[in-house]
């Protein structure tokens, strides 16, 4: 919201002399936001003065209109000869009176004038639009005099147009309504400087009359509980607007379009109330305020062709028929609180009767309304914060009073005052409830004072002491209760903790110390956030990227998985109010939404990927049925906790890992290795490594699995329990996700895993190792894990590594036969090892391997 602090002045008694930097901290003080505090007089330099056009010679011959000036700028050129200007401005005529900067002048944005030719002549200075000046946005044509400004050329213009006033720029937070007029801010000020304040609501005004100005009928007063009307006959429909309110419109951002107009913007800027104004003779019949129905539709002030929904709240024209609605319910003429209809605009020149409308809308349903139209106006932004309901009569005198000073006309003697508004329910709120939340004393007779300030009528009455265990000190007031009745400008004020804040605001937030509360001992991270952050950092050192995806999936996923019709992550719960009906389902598995993240990116350009997530999955407790009621009057008991959590679903955590394009990058330094199953595999063996699971604890072996290919699928198990799977995903399910092919992808249940256990140190050796290879003979269908595993229990404790690192199959070996090449390390603690030493650990392993599996040493 943008605003002068000459017309705030009107309202509070401002110093004369204060700093713009302190009517900035005020503000801030009191919870207004500050965009920017601009001096108007400095944002232009040098000399801007009145001028007079004497000629106009229009230009031919360019790409557009051009026209040749000679503007009398008195003796402010120095010479008193007319000064010469070339613009391309059409919307004035010889004999006007403009804006006119003169060369060495500076406009805001650093824009310098001088003299130059240009089209053919010579132009020096140039006549200023508002936008130029920095007034407003309008930059359609420049700026002309209106006829009663008292000033001749050669005159200072900063004075006419306003450039000798301070502008505030202010960001109104949602819940400060109130906040978004003149009167709302200068009641402020009056608070922050502890000055007298002239609330222009305060205005006597002529309440409704018994027989209407014109007949209105409202047919739901939930969505409009007051609704006011005024006719004004005998209009000059040529009218101008006067310049100051002009003047304040476009200080404000608002364009003047006509007097009739400009009244309701002045006003509502001035008020806080929105209103509207009909052009009466273009109206039928009587007037219906109603919920529209839904497909009708209505032009705007705007020119859309806009279609109604039913939630829409609407004025119609009840002369009008109405094949939609039915007989009687009148055609729309107003989107009420947000935008006028074209069939009922005010029109300058033809427009002599004029209807003005103040009422007061339900700011959900006006909120709802703009969001559906996208047609957020001024009207609206100040109906969805809250509006007085107490002052739409007189808005309307006021209104009526301007329009009748600057444009004639009559006033009906008829007021028409449809009332339903209820009055504020009381407040109770404890004396001392601001101490005891703040931690600062607000003796009680200030805690009145400040609520008294804000508006708030309080009645004192008694009450129990209070039995907050986390009370902050206790005040004088302890057990005194506070019957408060906010103001009818604040909707906002509608709990006891809503008055506290308003307390401390007005005391200063300032006087709240800034106290940080002492960190209670504690015992570090839990085995459970040790292990994913261990599980995180090791993924990530490995080169996968972390995402984080939203736990909504579609009902589609599990078949585009190819999950059976008996898999356990079929069923899934159903939110009842989803972000989108095409998600409605959390997941069971976090390949969905991940493959989803990966699918996005590749769609972006980025061809190789590798990115995990560590997030719960949700299984419902089929026929669990529903949690009980729980109410908000006390704590539930242990019971209902119990029988509430035997409903909620099972969030085991998983991590997950899905694998596309290389995950060894090509370069100069040759080819890259596009991601297979193994790496799928090798990065769940991380995850457990890193979870604190000795290996010779982990077996893998070949499964069959959806989502994956079941010849290219691992389970991996802990302790002989399935903990997750990894490889390469099924064909069908690539495709069905439209994936590249070979996309891999490993998860694992993170919760599954067995505690971690205490694992010693290792006792380091100085002594050297013996390295021995051993290939071994086997059938291809045996695991090459299982063979490690048996040469690892034949070794003995001499053994300190295995690790395969060849595998060969062809002719020589046999059908269904291969190679497996382990390269084994032994070391003694306590002395080095002999070669004979040596040999029979290795004989032994072998001997096991060859029982266990029918291994054979390759050659022997």
């Amino acid at each position: 919201m943008r605003v002068s602090v000459s017309w705030l002045r009107e309202y509070v008694d401002l110093p004369a002399d204060l700093p713009t930097g302190d009517l900035e901290q005020a503000l801030v003080d009191l919870g207004i936001e500050v965009e920017s505090v601009v001096d108007l007089a400095a944002s232009v330099t040098g000399q801007l003065v009145v001028g007079e056009v004497r000629e106009i010679e229009e230009l031919t011959g360019f790409k557009k209109p051009i026209r040749f000036c000679r503007v009398d700028v008195g003796a402010a050129n120095g010479t008193g000869e007319p000064q010469e200007i070339v613009c391309g401005a059409r919307n004035f005529a010889v004999g006007d009176r403009v804006v006119v900067i003169l060369p060495g002048g500076v406009l805001p944005g650093g824009f310098a004038i001088g003299a130059r030719k240009t089209y053919g002549h010579n132009s020096a200075g140039m006549i200023c639009s508002a936008k130029e000046l920095g007034l407003g946005d309008d930059h359609s044509g420049i700026i002309v005099l209106p006829p009663d400004v008292a000033a001749k050329p050669g005159d200072d213009a900063r004075p006419v147009v306003g450039l000798d006033d301070v502008v505030l720029e202010l960001e109104i937070t949602p819940d400060r309504g109130y906040a978004l007029s003149l009167r709302g801010l200068a009641r402020e000020l009056s608070h922050a400087f502890d000055v007298p304040l002239r609330d222009p609501a305060l205005t006597p005004a002529p309440g409704g009359t018994p027989t209407p100005a014109y007949p209105v009928e409202v047919r739901d007063t939930v969505g409009c509980d007051r609704f006011t009307a005024r006719l004004v006959r005998g209009v000059d429909p040529n009218a101008p607007t006067p310049s100051w309110m002009a003047q304040r419109l476009v200080t404000a951002g608002i364009r003047s379009i006509s007097l009739p107009v400009d009244i309701t913007n002045y006003v509502m800027l001035e008020l806080g109330q929105p209103m509207h104004a009909f052009d009466a003779d273009r109206i039928v019949g009587p007037l219906v305020v109603r919920r529209a129905e839904a497909g009708e539709k209505l032009t705007t002030l705007d020119g859309v062709n806009r279609v109604l929904a039913a939630d829409d709240m609407v004025i119609c024209d009840a002369g009008l028929d109405n094949a939609l609605a039915g007989e009687g319910a009148g055609v729309p003429i107003s989107l009420a609180a947000v935008m006028g209809g074209e069939t009922s605009e005010v029109d300058t020149g033809t427009t002599t009767n004029v209807l003005f409308e103040a009422a007061h809308w339900d700011p959900a349903m006006v909120g709802r309304t703009a969001r559906r139209h996208k047609l957020f106006s001024e009207a609206a932004k100040r109906w969805e914060r809250g509006v007085d309901p107490a002052v739409p009569l007189v808005a309307l005198e006021r209104a009526v009073g301007l329009l009748t000073e600057h444009g004639g006309g009559t006033p009906s003697a008829e007021i028409l005052d449809i009332d339903h508004v209820r009055p504020r329910t009381p407040i109770s709120l404890p004396a001392d409830l601001p101490t005891r939340r703040v931690g600062v004393e607000y003796p009680p007779a200030r805690v009145v004072a400040l609520l008294e300030r804000v508006g708030c009528t309080v009645a004192q009455g008694t009450d129990r002491l209070s039995e907050d265990p986390g009370a902050v000190g206790v005040a004088s007031g302890a057990g005194t209760a506070l019957s408060v009745t906010p103001p009818t400008w604040r909707p906002d004020l509608t709990d006891p903790a809503d008055l506290v804040e308003e307390v401390v605001r007005l005391d200063g937030y300032d006087k709240v110390p800034s106290v940080l509360p002492t960190a209670p001992p504690g015992r570090g991270l839990t085995p459970r956030q040790r292990r994913r952050r261990a599980v995180a950092g090791s993924l990530a050192e490995r080169g996968y990227v972390e995402v984080l995806a939203h736990p909504f999936v579609s009902p589609e996923l599990a078949d585009q998985l190819g999950l059976p019709a008996d898999d356990p992550r079929r069923p899934a719960v159903r939110l009842a109010n989803p972000l989108s009906e095409e998600e409605p389902l959390l997941r069971t598995t976090l390949l969905g939404p991940l493959l989803g993240i990966l699918k996005r990116n590749l769609g972006r350009g980025h061809r190789d990927l590798a990115l995990y997530e560590i997030g719960a999955v949700f299984h419902p407790r089929l026929g669990a049925g529903s949690p009980p009621a729980m109410g908000v009057d006390r704590r539930p008991t242990d019971e209902e906790f119990a029988a509430a959590d035997a409903v909620v679903p099972a969030q085991p955590v998983h991590v997950a890992v899905v694998l596309a394009g290389d995950i060894d990058p090509a370069g100069w330094w040759g080819a890259g290795r596009p991601a297979g199953w193994a790496d799928a595999i090798e990065a769940a063996r991380d995850v457990l490594a890193a979870s604190g699971i000795p290996d010779e604890r982990v077996e893998v072996r070949a499964a069959e699995y959806a989502p994956w290919h079941p010849g290219r699928c691992a389970e991996l198990r802990v302790d002989d329990a399935v903990v997750g799977h990894a490889g390469e995903l099924h064909p069908a399910v690539v495709a069905a996700l439209e994936l590249p092919r070979r996309t891999c992808a490993m998860e694992l249940d993170l919760d599954a895993l067995p505690p971690t256990p205490v694992t010693p140190a290792p006792t380091v050796s100085g002594f050297p190792p013996a390295l021995i290879d051993v290939a071994l003979v086997v059938d291809d269908s045996v695991p090459a894990e299982q063979v490690r595993r048996a040469l690892e229990a034949g070794a003995g404790e001499l053994l300190e590594d295995v690790r395969l690192f060849d595998v060969y199959s062809g002719a020589q070996l046999g059908e269904g036969r291969r190679s497996l090449a382990y390269k084994l390390t032994f070391r003694a603690p306590d002395r080095t090892l002999t070669v004979e030493e040596a040999v029979a650990a290795r004989d032994a392993a072998v001997a096991v391997a060859a029982e266990r599996f029918g291994a054979t040493l390759r050659g022997a």
